[in-house]
């Protein structure tokens, strides 16, 4: 592969407090992503805000205000999650597709896609930058707009299930399975608009275990102990 983006669930980031972030967590994924990056593939990375807001569950706040929250939470997170990077010795950027003043960049395909191929890792941060889109659709959208080879969703739970494995003890976990069954049967692994946007444009998805070891190496490199999700009939 050239170019994977990279999902980093919020709550996964947030590691056993569930809320914030665990900075352990959030060296060993940059750990990951280096090697990755020095390996000469191109990384965009983009991560939800349910560490620190999950605004469908609050029915006192309207859902466009709830949901604005919810992007400026994936902001924090880019932020945040770029400057371990920093540290860990990699270069990055930030976009958004909303001005955030000297915080981030106004997101442009050529610019994303430029400091792609000087080796930079990119952050999406803000959602596709409207309510009633999740970070789904945004992580389908920004992966096809920059002709990612592969979306890499890295989560809490380790794949994708015929039922909630959280409910159901006896849950099947799938190793493959087509993005039109997972649209036909509903399985809830994406909302159902950004499924079909994968879908319909063939953008193929790993979805793993963030807290498994060397998880995103392995998911890079296909060999994941998660579930691929495929384009083909």
């Amino acid at each position: 592969m050239k170019r994977i983006l990279l999902k980093l669930s919020g709550e996964a980031l947030a590691g056993n407090a569930k809320t914030g972030f665990d900075e352990p967590t959030v060296m060993a994924v940059a750990g990951q992503v280096k090697a990755i990056v020095d390996s000469g593939v191109q990384v965009a990375v983009l991560i939800g805000g349910g560490n620190f807001w999950r605004g469908r569950t609050s029915e006192t706040i309207d859902r466009t205000k709830a949901d604005q929250i919810g992007m400026l939470a994936t902001v924090m997170n880019c932020i945040y999650v770029s400057e371990i990077f920093r540290f860990a010795g990699m270069e990055t950027e930030i976009y958004t597709p909303f001005q955030c003043a000297a915080f981030t960049e106004l997101f442009s395909k050529d610019r994303a896609v430029e400091a792609l191929n000087a080796g930079k890792v990119v952050f999406f941060a803000g959602g596709i930058g409207h309510p009633y889109f999740s970070t789904d659709m945004g992580t389908v959208l920004r992966a096809v707009e920059i002709e990612a080879d592969m979306i890499l969703s890295a989560r809490a739970v380790d794949g994708v299930y015929d039922s909630d494995p959280k409910l159901n003890k006896d849950a099947m976990k799938y190793s493959t399975i087509s993005i039109r069954e997972v649209v036909e049967k509903q399985l809830g692994v994406m909302d159902l608009a950004a499924a079909v946007l994968c879908m319909e444009n063939k953008m193929p998805m790993t979805i793993f275990g963030l807290n498994e070891e060397n998880s995103i190496i392995n998911a890079a490199k296909g060999s994941s102990s998660g579930t691929v999700i495929t384009v083909t009939e």
